[in-house]
């Protein structure tokens, strides 16, 4: 196994380095990577994923490629205009409702996507549950004016009853994220008078083949979207979008930009706004190898949630 330690290029959900461990099998490599705010029990999950895509590998893909959207965190207006036109997407997902930042500074950085974006391109904007439902409801009111026509918000509340009154009073598609993935049972979650889309997430769903029950329980069109994991992980949700029976929309995989670089020789960064399908994980080098005491504390994190599994 390999524990790694990646800096960050900007701030994201509060950390500024990602860590992880890689861990090989017979069918390839897995990642095992839950945020620090994630208990041992809400681990378990992610080390199933892990541990599917070293023991036992991905169900056939139904496509060869998957078109993805690029993640303009909380940055200038400037600094968001020249990532998204140097990424090569055709659609942005802009994170808003940061401390740091006013609605109307979030307005101001959609506004740059959209201009980088050209009149073409999707914009969509997630909010990790940051707001009340009357406040969603303005703040999403001037994102889609800014936009110039937002693509969909995502999770703009926490729970599943304030995404439904929050897409009973506008205009915009509501997509649910962490009600589907942090519920007690996502096969059971009622989203559908909650939200437009599903967002799905390999890891905390406990891998390819759970998302896509998951996916088949919620009967809405479902967008892929990463947990910021190297390219290792970063293969694990390009299979289940490969492996859906419909993608009507960019999935959130294009995220290897957010980190200073990657475990791997050949980093999955999107080609004109696409990725590969691949049938296994790459092989990941020794780069960004963590430090020791890093490295004794994700061991000692891998054996708690191993023992609960």
């Amino acid at each position: 196994m390999k524990v790694y330690a990646i800096p960050l290029r900007n701030r994201f959900r509060g950390i500024t380095v990602r860590e992880g461990v890689l861990l090989p099998g017979p069918a390839g490599w897995g990642e095992f990577c839950p945020f620090a705010d994630y208990s041992d029990a809400e681990s378990v999950p992610w080390l199933h994923a892990a541990l599917e895509a070293s023991e036992t590998g991905w169900p056939a893909p139904v496509r060869d490629r998957v078109e993805v959207n690029t993640t303009v965190p909380v940055v200038t207006p400037e600094k968001a205009y020249e990532l998204v036109r140097a990424s090569g997407c055709r659609t942005a997902k802009v994170k808003v409702a940061d401390p740091r930042s006013t609605v109307a500074d979030d307005c101001e950085r959609v506004a740059a996507v959209r201009d980088a974006l050209g009149p073409s391109g999707a914009v969509r904007v997630d909010a990790n549950m940051a707001w009340d439902v009357d406040t969603a409801v303005r703040a999403i009111t001037d994102l889609d004016k800014a936009a110039g026509g937002l693509e969909y918000a995502e999770q703009p509340c926490p729970t599943i009853e304030d995404l439904a009154a929050v897409r009973r009073r506008v205009p915009v598609r509501i997509a649910a994220d962490e009600s589907i993935r942090r519920a007690e049972d996502p096969l059971k979650v009622a989203v559908a008078g909650a939200a437009d889309i599903a967002v799905l997430k390999v890891a905390p769903l406990g891998g390819v083949r759970r998302a896509l029950e998951v996916a088949e329980a919620c009967g809405l069109p479902c967008v892929v979207s990463s947990a910021v994991e190297t390219s290792v992980g970063l293969a694990a949700g390009l299979a289940l979008a490969g492996a859906l029976p419909e993608l009507e929309f960019a999935c959130g995989l294009g995220t290897i930009s957010l980190l200073e670089g990657d475990v791997c020789a050949a980093p999955l960064s999107p080609v004109d706004g696409y990725l590969p399908v691949l049938r296994e994980a790459p092989e990941p080098t020794d780069a960004y190898l963590a430090a020791p005491e890093v490295e004794a504390a994700w061991r000692d994190r891998l054996a708690r949630v191993h023992a609960l599994c």
